[in-house]
């Protein structure tokens, strides 16, 4: 089997290079909350996967904003959104809605009634 530049087989979904890219299910469910939002603004020319995909493998290996590997979009470019999702609540918002999402299917309450703090 053919293999491109990323060691990946020619024939494998790209979207798959990293440990931390999102699939298709995981992207669906972000896909929502960072759509561009309407009116007369620039309109975006940058993939928004791919730029979730960056964000979560920095996250992931701790590397530096400028590290970033060249198959993502330009550091700046990442770090833009991260800083404006989370400046704006978007990143809180998604983490509120999926934990009330996974507590539901596991037949909890979906709020915590209960905080505990060990130091």
């Amino acid at each position: 089997m053919a293999r491109c530049c990323y060691n990946i087989p020619i024939n494998q979904d790209i979207s798959t290079r990293y440990a931390s890219d999102l699939n298709d299910q995981e992207f669906a469910l972000l896909a929502p909350h960072v759509v561009q939002k309407a009116g007369s603004g620039k309109k975006r020319t940058i993939d928004i996967r791919e730029v979730l995909n960056a964000i979560f493998y920095r996250t992931r290996t701790g590397c530096q904003w400028r590290m970033l590997p060249s198959d993502f979009p330009v550091w700046y470019h990442v770090w833009y959104y991260y800083r404006t999702w989370r400046d704006d609540g978007t990143w809180e918002h998604i983490n509120t809605l999926l934990r009330r999402d996974v507590r539901s299917k596991v037949g909890r309450h979906p709020e915590t009634s209960v905080g505990l703090i060990d130091s």
